[in-house]
């Protein structure tokens, strides 16, 4: 296991990269979906990592606690090779409740990690409604803990999002999330890739 930290590809003010995924109910997601969410939080992540376990309660209680923010899932990660993150396993996941996003998608194609510039998992975008366009406020961290066995003191997703809820301008210092390297197919890595 590698520990990657994210970089940013997208840049504050930049519109969300569409997508057409399969979610764990069987239905099929685009952004229109999200449309009538003032926020986006989308969290490229996956079943098998330990940095991505550790941060399920945290993603769970974000979907729990807004009516008004729409909190997803992408995993996009080689299920051939890990076969944990097959869809099968999410599935599994979402029905014994250790996933309860607003949508767990899957990236078959690893098109939509590269268009967002995914690197780890967990690696989070936040996204506000503007004009009918979703557009990135934030790319970081979800909270102060960066390693897995560690507790966490400051919900720095969720202070932030309360603040984009409440109006405010988010100016914050985007702090680069930790997870495992995304888990491409050979041959399909992205340009940014290391």
């Amino acid at each position: 296991m590698v520990a990657l930290d994210s970089k940013d590809v997208l840049e504050r003010g930049d519109e969300a990269p569409d997508f057409e995924l399969r979610g764990t109910d069987g239905e099929t997601y685009t952004l229109a979906d999200f449309a009538d969410s003032e926020a986006l939080l989308v969290v490229f992540t996956c079943n098998h990592c330990p940095y991505a376990k550790a941060k399920f309660d945290e993603l769970n209680d974000l979907a729990a606690s807004y009516d008004d923010v729409a909190v997803v899932g992408i995993n996009p990660n080689d299920d051939e090779e890990y076969p944990e993150d097959s869809f099968e396993k999410m599935q599994e996941y979402v029905d014994d409740g250790r996933v309860q996003y607003d949508a767990y998608l899957r990236d078959e194609s690893q098109d939509v990690a590269a268009a967002y510039g995914a690197v780890c998992t967990p690696d989070p975008f936040l996204f506000e409604r503007t004009n009918g366009d979703f557009r990135l406020v934030y790319h970081g961290r979800l909270d102060d803990a960066t390693n897995p066995d560690e507790e966490p003191t400051e919900r720095e997703m969720k202070d932030i999002i309360d603040r984009l809820l409440a109006g405010e301008e988010i100016d914050d210092e985007q702090r680069p999330s930790r997870g495992c390297s995304v888990k491409w197919r050979p041959g399909n890595e992205p340009d940014y890739w290391e």
